[in-house]
C-alpha cells in the first residue's frame, strides 16, 4: 500500500495472534531507505517483509537506516536478522530502549523474578504465581538479540534526504516508545501509542517507571495539537481522526478508573482482586478462566491504573506487611 509518494505500508504477519499483522512502513531516501518497525522474528514474517520489498524492488541492503518505535518482539524481533543479512543498516532506537535489551532478552531471569516478586505483592495467590511470572517468556524466541547503532531521545529530526522524520517520545507502553511526525505530508507514525480501535496495553511492571499511565495520558496530550492528516498505526489500518481517537482513549482509562473506585468503594483491596470486578474484554471467558497472559495484563494494567489514581489523590495505597491494597481517600 503506498500511502504518499515513496512511503509504502508493508503487512508482517504475526501468526496465531489476535493483532495478525504488524505494519511496517518504508520510506525513501536519497543514500538508502528507512523501515520503521520490523515484524517479530520467525522465517515467515522475514519472509513475507522480503516479499514486500521485492514488490517494491528492494533489497534488504537497500534499508539504511531502521527505527524501532519500542522493543517489543513485533517491532523488535527482526531487527537483528536485518542487520545480519545487510551489516550497514544502521538501527536506532529510544536510549531506555537500549537500556532494557539486556536485561529483557540476554539476563532474563532477574527480571522474571521481580516481576514475579511485585505479582505476589499485589494478591496474585501462591498457586498463580509460577504461571504469570513466567507467561511471558515464551516471547523470547521471535526477537534476535541485536543493539542500536544510535540512541534516541525526542525532539531529533531524521532525514532520509527526501522526507524529514521529527522524534516524539511518548512514554507509557513502553518506557522509551517514540512516534515519528512527517510535516510534508502530515503523517503521524504513532506505533503502539495510538491504534485506530485496540486500546494500547499500558501495565505496571520492573521497567515501567512509577506511573506508566500518567505517562502516557501526558503523552497523549502531547500530540492533540499536531495537524496531522493520517495516522499510520503499527496494527491495523490507517485512520484520520487523530483527535477524537485520543479523546476516545481518554475516555475509556476515565471509565476504567470509575470501575476502580466502585470495586474499593466498601472496603481497600488488592490489585489481584480489584482485576476480578473489572470488565475486560474476554470474550467469554470468565475471571477464572483466564491464560495466565492474560491475567497477568490484566493485573498489571489494573496496577497501573492505581498508581495513576494514587498520584491523582483518588486513592492511597495501604502497605501490609507483603501486601499491598488500595482503598479510596
Amino acid at each position: 500500500m503506498e500511502i504518499a509518494q515513496g512511503i509504502h505500508l508493508l503487512k508482517v504477519p504475526i501468526p496465531d495472534n489476535p493483532l495478525e499483522n504488524l505494519n511496517c512502513y518504508i520510506i525513501e531516501g536519497k543514500n538508502g531507505w528507512l523501515m520503521v518497525d520490523t515484524g517479530w522474528f520467525t522465517d515467515e514474517a522475514f519472509s513475507a517483509l522480503g516479499y514486500g520489498l521485492s514488490e517494491l524492488e528492494l533489497k534488504f541492503t537497500d534499508i539504511a537506516t531502521i527505527i524501532v518505535t519500542h522493543i517489543h518482539p513485533d517491532h523488535f524481533g527482526l531487527a537483528g536478522k536485518i542487520k545480519q543479512v545487510s551489516p550497514k543498516t544502521e538501527l536506532l532506537m529510544h536510549r531506555f530502549e537500549f537500556d532494557m535489551i539486556d536485561s529483557r532478552y540476554i539476563k532474563f531471569s532477574n527480571l522474571q523474578d521481580a516481576m514475579t516478586v511485585i505479582l505476589g505483592h499485589h494478591g496474585v495467590p501462591a498457586s498463580g504465581l509460577p504461571a504469570m511470572g513466567s507467561a511471558s517468556m515464551p516471547a523470547l524466541k521471535y526477537v534476535m538479540v541485536t543493539f542500536p547503532d544510535r540512541t534516541l531521545y525526542g525532539g531529533e529530526t531524521i532525514s532520509t534526504g527526501i522526507y524529514d522524520l521529527e522524534v516524539i517520545w511518548t512514554p507509557g507502553h513502553a518506557m522509551g516508545h517514540i512516534c515519528l511526525y512527517e510535516p510534508k505530508n502530515r503523517l503521524l507514525f504513532s506505533g503502539d501509542h495510538i491504534l485506530p480501535t485496540i486500546t494500547s496495553n499500558i501495565s505496571y511492571h520492573v521497567q515501567s517507571g512509577d506511573n506508566p499511565l500518567g505517562d502516557y495520558i501526558g503523552a497523549l496530550h502531547k500530540l492533540e495539537h499536531i495537524s496531522v492528516s493520517r495516522v499510520l498505526p503499527a496494527h491495523e489500518d490507517v485512520f484520520t481522526d487523530l483527535r477524537s481517537r485520543i479523546n476516545e482513549l481518554i475516555i475509556h482509562h476515565d471509565e476504567r478508573k470509575d470501575e476502580i473506585r466502585q470495586a474499593i468503594a466498601d472496603k481497600p483491596l488488592n490489585a489481584y482482586e480489584i482485576s476480578s470486578y473489572i470488565s475486560w474484554n474476554t470474550e467469554g471467558s470468565t475471571w477464572e478462566q483466564l491464560p495466565p497472559l492474560h491475567k497477568r495484563a490484566a493485573v498489571t494494567e489494573t496496577i497501573a491504573h492505581l498508581e495513576c489514581m494514587r498520584w491523582e489523590g483518588g486513592v492511597k495505597r495501604i502497605t501490609e506487611g507483603d501486601s499491598i491494597l488500595y482503598g479510596t481517600v
